[in-house]
């Protein structure tokens, strides 16, 4: 079995699912106010983990070309740090690069290598499946919010291609 072409392709599903969530979004949803977290913003963290947890380590990634410095944190309301909304196009552009880099960094998977960042005491293959489970999470809360405002919620994709 090919480990790295397994996981790229529940990777590459789990990224067609985020994919199938921004595009179902709305206008009025993509930046709504009432937000804590723009569905937007949740989106871009992702996106920017995804993209970083896949490089073989912190020194060697390089943000997005349209990448905002403070855009990919959470830890404050969307409002409170007064960033521009990235739009759907733009988002669904930078996950484009991180199917990209799934096919690229999956090819050449070392499982027991190093995970490449300090604060993940594990190995390559268990930072693929932190990161995975990551991008899910986000994914599954994007989709509860659709969910709840009516928006028809996204089929299950099962496998990447």
């Amino acid at each position: 079995m090919d480990l790295g072409k397994a996981i790229g392709s529940q990777f590459l599903a789990a990224l067609e699912m985020l994919k199938n969530a921004m595009a179902a979004c709305p206008g009025d949803l993509w930046d709504r106010p009432a937000d804590r977290n723009r569905l937007w913003h949740v989106a871009y963290h992702a996106l920017f983990y995804v993209h970083l947890y896949l490089q073989k380590t912190r020194e060697s990634f390089r943000p997005w070309a349209k990448h905002r410095k403070g855009c990919e944190r959470l830890d404050h309301p969307t409002a409170d740090l007064g960033l521009e909304p990235y739009s759907q196009a733009d988002l669904l552009e930078y996950l484009e690069l991180c199917r990209q880099e799934v096919k690229d960094q999956l090819a050449q998977l070392e499982p027991d290598a190093p995970s490449g960042f300090h604060w993940l005491p594990f190995s390559k293959l268990e930072a693929h499946l932190y990161n995975m489970r990551h991008l899910q999470q986000h994914t599954g809360e994007l989709m509860e919010r659709l969910g709840q405002a009516g928006v028809k919620v996204v089929d299950w994709v099962s496998q990447g291609k």
